[in-house]
C-alpha cells in the first residue's frame, strides 16, 4: 500500500515529466478567458497537481485574489460554506452548492444540480438537473445538462458530458473500499504506470471532447483534446489528442 504526500510524483521509470501529463497537452491556454483558471493550469507541471491547486486557491494559499462574490444566488438555492459566485454567474433556485466552490462569470448552476467541495466551475459552463460535480476543474464552456457525475477530474473547453456519464476515481482491486481512500491511483502511458499522487483521480478530458451518453470513465482516464469517443459502456487508459476511441 502506498502512503501519499501532498506532492504528486512521476514514476521514475519515465525519468522525466511526459508531455502527455502536462496541462498544455489537453487545454489550449490561449483560449482560457478566466485569469484564475489560467493561473491554475499554468502553475501545475502536471495535470495531477490540479486538485491540490484548487484546494490551495480556495484556501488563499496561492496568493491570488478571488473575484468579488456579486453574482446571483436565486431564492430557493441551497448554498453552504465558502461559495464565491463571480459577477455574471448564477446559482438557480433549486440548485445545491456546498463550498469551497468558485463559480466563474457566465456559469449557471441550474435547478437540481449539485456542486460541492473544492470545485471550480469555469466561465460559461452549464450544470443541469441531476448533474453532480465535486473536487474538479471545469475550464470553461462545459455542458453537463443531464444526470451525470464528474469527480476528481479536469474538463477542458467545450467538453460535453452526455446523460448518465460517470467518472470513477477509486481503485477497487485491493479489497474493500475504505473512506478516506489510501490506495494510490495510477495512470498508464505506453505500458508504464505513472503515479498521480492521488487516492482519488477520475479523468482528464481535453478541449472539445464529447463523452457519449452512458459512458463510465475508469480511474485516471486521460483523453487528449478533440478526441472522438464512440459510444461504449466503459472507457479507460490514454487517448492521444485528435484520435478516435472505440
Amino acid at each position: 500500500m502506498n502512503r501519499l504526500t501532498d506532492a504528486p510524483t512521476i514514476n521514475t521509470e519515465l525519468e522525466r515529466i511526459d508531455y502527455r501529463t502536462t496541462p498544455a497537452y489537453y487545454f489550449d491556454t490561449e483560449h482560457i478567458t478566466d485569469p484564475l483558471v489560467l493561473h491554475l493550469l499554468t502553475c501545475c507541471p502536471t495535470v495531477f497537481g490540479l486538485k491540490k491547486a484548487i484546494t490551495d486557491l480556495m484556501a488563499g494559499h496561492l496568493d491570488v485574489p478571488l473575484p468579488e462574490p456579486t453574482g446571483v444566488i436565486e431564492p430557493g438555492a441551497t448554498v453552504r460554506g465558502q461559495v464565491v459566485v463571480a459577477p455574471g454567474a448564477v446559482i438557480a433556485e433549486g440548485a445545491f452548492v456546498t463550498g469551497p466552490v468558485l463559480v466563474c462569470p457566465g456559469a449557471v448552476i441550474e435547478a437540481g444540480a449539485r456542486v460541492r467541495d473544492n470545485t471550480v466551475i469555469g466561465p460559461g459552463c452549464r450544470i443541469g438537473f441531476g448533474a453532480e460535480v465535486t473536487r474538479s476543474l471545469l475550464t470553461g464552456g462545459v455542458f453537463m445538462k443531464h444526470t451525470s457525475f464528474v469527480g476528481d477530474s479536469v474538463l477542458g473547453l467545450g467538453v460535453n458530458i452526455g446523460a448518465f456519464v460517470s467518472t470513477t476515481g477509486l481503485r477497487v482491486t485491493s479489497g474493500p473500499v475504505t473512506e478516506p481512500a489510501t490506495e494510490e491511483v495510477c495512470a498508464h502511458l505506453d505500458g508504464h504506470r505513472i503515479a498521480t499522487g492521488q487516492t482519488k483521480f477520475g479523468a482528464v478530458i481535453g478541449d472539445g471532447v464529447i463523452v457519449p451518453a452512458g459512458t463510465v470513465l475508469q480511474p485516471a482516464t486521460l483523453i487528449g483534446a478533440h478526441t472522438l469517443l464512440y459510444p461504449k459502456t466503459q472507457v479507460g487508459g490514454f487517448f492521444p489528442a485528435g484520435s478516435q476511441g472505440r
